[in-house]
């Protein structure tokens, strides 16, 4: 990994993740009460040995700057030559903002030459999964690919959210699409499946750069990977697909796109079962983060009808339970849950203060919420409507200013994300 350089792109705006992406980028998002969603793929990049990263970040990033500054650009050897950068829009090569992914990366071209590597990855910083990018560096000098692309089998009823890629038996790469609605491509490994692409890709650093340059010369360009980049390399370069190799070690594939507000809930309702999915506990790959100084979790009051519990939950540091109830939810650090209420099936960020005798189901909080005595959510959907953001799943989301929802949600925007 020494001669290898990753770019991870984390400035997406995160709109199907509104409202929990109004004030935050999508990667800062709390994630298993103790991270950041962001916190996955720089724990695979460490545990990968992959020390030196650019974080391209621009969408309301002051807490996924912080978090990344506090957290993480310590932790590298810098007299080494190791480093965890950010590196915010500099507008080095026009006046435009990051126009798309692609172009994230071109206009850093800069930054990437005065570390003249010879391989460079790509990473997104919103999804869930484990995994081992020397491995995929070895299979990409292994097979003299210019490009690989991280794969992982798919059914072909779910093409619509990814890139789709047509493999050969020897594994090179055939065709392309980006979000087909339907594709008549199918895994040789599966007929049953079709094979996605993970976002995450490794190029020789000298055909990067070339196509870069090219795609921002295109006037008609998205300056996109997915739509611009890739496509007009295939045929023209060798380009492989990398099966992917789980770090989690379960018997299915773990890999999650936590773009949706749906999808984000399941992934930390998971975290709660007896035996989740995605094990944060695998000491031989240890998860990071930026740790405050909070005291140990505690629950108090041992009464009939007021007792402090909790079961089948995620309980960070910094949480009381006093006398209430908390089952099958994920709290996060320096919460506290007051005598007589009852939290079920639902996420809490940080410093959230829940009144006595509230009933709170299905919901995912925001930070620094005080909710009222006696508060009930979860239960009424007209009501929730009414007062809160409200999913079609019927997940109700409850931000500082809940006030702003006090009308229902337009059911135009509810359609789209």
């Amino acid at each position: 990994m020494r001669d290898t350089l990753g770019v991870l792109l984390a400035g997406g705006a995160g709109e199907r993740l509104f409202p929990l992406t109004r004030d935050r980028a999508k990667p800062a998002v709390p994630f298993g009460g103790h991270y950041r969603i962001i916190d996955i793929t720089l724990s695979n990049c460490i545990n990968s040995g992959l020390r030196k990263v650019y974080i391209l970040t621009q969408y309301k990033a002051l807490s996924l700057n912080r978090h990344i500054r506090e957290g993480w650009t310590g932790i590298v050897a810098q007299e080494l030559g190791e480093f965890f950068e950010l590196l915010p829009p500099m507008q080095r090569t026009g006046s435009n903002w990051y126009m798309g992914t692609a172009d994230a990366v071109y206009q850093n071209i800069y930054s990437i030459g005065s570390e003249q590597p010879k391989h460079m990855i790509i990473l997104s910083g919103d999804h869930i999964y484990k995994m081992d990018y020397s491995r995929m560096l070895h299979y990409h000098k292994e097979t003299n690919a210019e490009v690989t692309l991280a794969t992982l089998p798919i059914p072909p009823e779910e093409t619509r959210q990814l890139g789709v890629v047509e493999v050969g038996k020897t594994g090179e790469i055939l065709g392309f699409q980006e979000k087909p609605l339907t594709t008549t491509f199918r895994s040789p490994f599966n007929p049953n499946a079709v094979d996605a692409s993970m976002g995450i890709y490794i190029f020789n650093t000298e055909v990067l750069l070339k196509a870069l340059i090219a795609d921002a010369e295109d006037p008609n360009s998205k300056h996109d990977f997915g739509h611009n980049i890739l496509p007009n390399l295939l045929g023209k370069k060798k380009m492989m697909a990398y099966s992917f190799v789980d770090e989690n070690k379960q018997q299915a594939l773990y890999w999650r796109d936590v773009g949706t507000l749906d999808a984000y809930y399941d992934a930390n309702m998971d975290l709660c079962s007896v035996s989740p999915t995605f094990n944060l506990y695998d000491k031989s790959w240890p998860i990071r983060t930026r740790v405050r100084q909070y005291p140990p979790a505690k629950f108090v009051f041992g009464e009939p009808g007021r007792t402090g519990s909790a079961s089948n939950s995620v309980i960070t540091a910094g949480v009381i339970i006093s006398g209430a109830s908390v089952a099958h939810s994920v709290v996060s650090q320096d919460v506290r849950v007051n005598s007589y209420s009852d939290v079920d099936s639902s996420i809490i960020f940080s410093h959230v203060n829940i009144g006595r005798h509230c009933r709170i189901r299905k919901a995912i909080i925001d930070r620094d919420v005080h909710i009222p005595e006696g508060t009930v959510i979860g239960y009424d959907p007209v009501e929730d409507k009414r007062r809160y953001f409200v999913t079609p799943s019927g997940l109700t989301i409850v931000t500082r200013d809940a006030s702003l929802f006090e009308n229902p949600v337009d059911p135009e925007f509810l359609q789209r994300y």
